[in-house]
């Protein structure tokens, strides 16, 4: 369980004991149960992480409501948009390894989570995160219930495929764009888990290394040579 958890679930559990105690039965087991609710849904699993080379996870758990084409900042791409129930679990994670570019907390409505305006309207932390393939968007969108985004991570730090990024309260969206090179390998309606269901395959371009690049230069120059003489 993530440390919100005891922030939360504490309160109710320590009053339920105390109502307990007085004998008002009734408000002991409703307190109980919400605080037994909470511990519920600030759990923190471990996830088994894919290794397959150019596999893009999910950001969370929950039900994928939206695949569709979607340009970012001009550029044409794919978009997979993910909502969370309230008995789903709310720790985000890193959908590949890179470093995060760019964080921006975006204010804004609280939208039903399920809602397409939510995508755009809602509050939310947009991460741009710079990996071996290119870049990739995913974002952390407040619902109707949940009031707030956290992210424990910052611009210009290191992340590894999985790891946790940080969570939304109380039922909330997540998206990810991929640009249209990358493969999407879900459709709408399957349930994914956070940090071990592939999303996306997009692997990495080879590189070529010194030695080929200098053996395609020489090939380049001596073909030029060929045909000015």
């Amino acid at each position: 369980m993530v440390r919100e958890g005891y922030y939360f679930g504490v309160p109710p559990l320590v009053l339920g004991g105390v109502s307990y105690l007085l004998h008002w039965t009734v408000t002991a087991v409703v307190l109980l149960l919400l605080a037994l609710f909470v511990f519920s849904f600030f759990r923190d699993p471990d996830r088994v992480i894919p290794s397959e080379p150019g596999a893009v996870v999910s950001p969370g758990d929950g039900r994928v409501v939206v695949v569709t084409e979607e340009e970012n900042n001009g550029r044409p791409g794919k978009r997979v948009s993910i909502f969370l129930a309230v008995w789903n679990v709310h720790v985000n994670r890193s959908p590949a390894a890179g470093t995060i570019m760019k964080l921006e907390y975006r204010p804004g409505k609280f939208l039903a989570a399920m809602r397409e305006r939510a995508s755009l309207e809602n509050e939310q932390n947009v991460f741009t995160l710079s990996t071996e393939a290119g870049e990739l968007v995913f974002k952390q969108i407040a619902g109707l219930i949940a009031r707030r985004v956290v992210s424990w991570k910052k611009a210009g730090e290191n992340v590894a495929r999985g790891e946790r990024i940080g969570l939304v309260r109380f039922g909330s969206r997540v998206d990810l764009w991929v640009p249209k090179e990358a493969e999407i390998a879900v459709k709408v309606g399957e349930n994914v888990k956070g940090g071990s269901s592939v999303l996306a395959r997009w692997p990495a371009k080879p590189k070529m290394d010194k030695l080929e690049v200098g053996t395609a230069e020489s090939d380049a120059n001596l073909a030029a040579a060929g045909k000015r003489s």
